[in-house]
């Protein structure tokens, strides 16, 4: 259970979720048809030195009961889906003359080293320190694509101080990354975060953010656990997801929050980013899709043209 003052590594409670999300980019990128290539995901699970993580992240799902396998596709899919969002995503606020990223609870995110960065680019990754120790050593031998700065902090500490000490500047534009982070926090944390973005945001600045929307108490978001849970234990992989999560109930919706902050606010659907791209989505896959939120805010105002 998660407690006020809790902290983790690359291997424990919220770290360990890290490596679930790189090994399914892994399984991505072995695939033949692949949406998006991440080679850096496979070594950062390899480093671990588990072999249920290890055996995730090669897609190695023999001897485990199909009708298991089958029922964690979604979770694979969303991800997928997510990635190549927030891929693009990335490539606009460049192509847009965005110098300056700010990945909150970067994890395992590798966008650093495998994405193309105009010169100039600075991509800032905010964690905890035992989670970019980790990613420090296993990419000792790999060269970032952009001015690559680690901000080792707790998000319920004074982080934007810490982000100003990394040599962060308020007064230009700054394209935000929130992936996999908002049901982490409790309700008031995530606003207190959404708070902090605004204020430390010129014009023209911008925020990418997924979230589950639905209720955890309704049959789908049950069945979704229950799925994910049985994956796990068929991999003797210890991870209890649900216990690390936060309510959805009375928390806000960040679309809406950013919108009225004076935001401009797009949303997508994660089934679309898939299919627009020739990946089929079957029903009853899309169906559990269809709760996930992908979402990016634009602040009004600048000019971020080269």
């Amino acid at each position: 259970m998660r407690t006020d003052d809790d902290s983790w590594d690359i291997v424990s409670s919220v770290g360990a979720t890290a490596l679930g999300v790189a090994a399914l980019r892994a399984v991505e990128t072995r695939r033949t048809d692949a949406l998006f290539h991440d080679p850096y995901a496979e070594l950062l699970v390899s480093a671990v030195g588990s072999p249920s993580w290890t055996r995730l992240s090669q897609g190695n799902v023999g001897g485990i009961d199909q009708s298991t396998v089958r029922s964690y596709g979604p979770f694979g899919d969303l991800l997928v889906a997510r990635t190549c969002y927030f891929d693009d995503y990335l490539a606009a606020a460049a192509t847009a003359g965005i110098r300056q990223i700010v990945i909150v609870a970067a994890g395992l995110d590798a966008r650093a080293y495998r994405l193309e960065w105009p010169a100039g680019t600075t991509v800032f990754e905010l964690d905890q320190p035992k989670v970019l120790q980790f990613k420090a050593s296993a990419l000792a031998e790999c060269q970032p694509a952009a001015d690559r700065r680690e901000v080792p902090v707790d998000l319920r500490n004074d982080w934007p101080a810490a982000l100003r000490d990394k040599g962060f500047d308020p007064a230009v534009p700054t394209a935000w990354l929130v992936e996999g982070l908002l049901r982490y926090l409790p309700a008031d944390a995530q606003d207190r975060l959404l708070t902090h973005l605004v204020a430390l945001s010129a014009p023209g600045s911008r925020v990418a953010i997924n979230m589950t929307t639905q209720s955890e108490l309704t049959p789908n978001r049950q069945e979704q656990e229950d799925n994910r849970n049985r994956m796990l234990a068929a991999l003797d992989i210890d991870l209890d997801v649900d216990a690390l999560w936060y309510p959805a109930e009375g928390r806000s919706d960040p679309a809406d929050w950013f919108a009225e902050h004076g935001w401009t606010t797009t949303r997508a659907d994660p089934v679309t980013v898939l299919t627009d791209r020739g990946r089929a989505v079957p029903d009853e896959v899309a169906e559990q899709m269809h709760s996930h939120l992908l979402m990016t805010a634009t602040r009004p105002g600048g000019d971020s043209t080269p």
